[in-house]
């Protein structure tokens, strides 16, 4: 009987989240003449942020950790508008914030609900495969390495440090340390396009799609890199100074 409760408990909490990302893409769909016109150029999503005055900022923040938490939404196009909208500074600034924000929410739903939770989101099978990272007491080097390396799934990532025993102000530092390049190309990218600096941005661009793809490619062999890196230092034993992170 317990296994059966589980087992059910799994699956209604892996039917929520595609039924949130319903409602978002059916949200989305209904309001689609309120905000598709801001798409146009950038003189229009301008014009619609400042619409909301000094909100416009909170009004991005929002968005943000709304693509973070309904994480089939892309993460560098939104990051991309930020750096279109606010500049790099801005944009890199109000990215991390909203992502920051975003990632508490996700970290917190995981470490709550616990692992049956994250399983019914991603499958048993994907979430298997960091579980030498997940019990390291040395995950935080683990987890930094793989937030900086383009390809691996952040998002996932973000619930898998949920069930580890990564601790929640240590997991902050980590994630947000390692998504500040990929931030921060992204508002290049966007900054570049608003001010039609399009070498800048296509070089930025290019860069960042030629790292994408091969951390796609080599997602497998780099995420083994990783956990070896984590199973050496687990293996060498811990400083009489240093504690896990628990």
């Amino acid at each position: 009987m317990a296994v059966l409760t589980a087992r059910t408990y799994k699956i209604a909490l892996g039917m929520l989240f595609p039924i949130l990302v319903g409602a978002a893409v059916i949200g989305a769909w209904v309001t689609r003449d309120a905000w598709l016109p801001i798409l146009g150029s950038e003189t229009d999503a301008q014009e619609w942020m400042a619409g909301f005055g000094a909100g416009g900022a909170f009004v991005y923040i929002a968005v943000q950790i709304v693509q973070v938490v309904v994480f089939v939404i892309p993460g560098d196009v939104v990051q991309i508008a930020g750096g279109y909208l606010f500049g790099i500074a801005g944009g890199l600034g109000l990215s991390l914030v909203g992502i920051l924000a975003g990632s508490c929410v996700n970290f917190g739903l995981a470490r709550l609900l616990g692992r049956p939770f994250v399983e019914g989101v991603f499958g048993e099978r994907r979430v298997a495969a960091w579980d030498r990272l997940v019990e390291s007491p040395r995950a935080r080097t683990g987890f930094f390495l793989l937030f900086v390396i383009p390809g691996i799934p952040k998002d996932l990532l973000v619930y898998v440090a949920g069930i580890s025993r990564l601790r929640f102000w240590t997991f902050l530092l980590v994630s947000m340390l390692g998504r500040i390049p990929g931030i921060l190309g992204s508002a290049i990218i966007g900054n570049g396009a608003a001010n039609e600096h399009w070498v800048v941005s296509g070089v930025v661009f290019g860069l960042a799609a030629v790292l994408f793809v091969l951390g796609v490619i080599f997602r497998s062999r780099l995420q083994e890199m990783v956990l070896r890196v984590v199973d050496a230092q687990r293996s060498g034993g811990a400083r009489p100074s240093e504690e896990p992170d628990t």
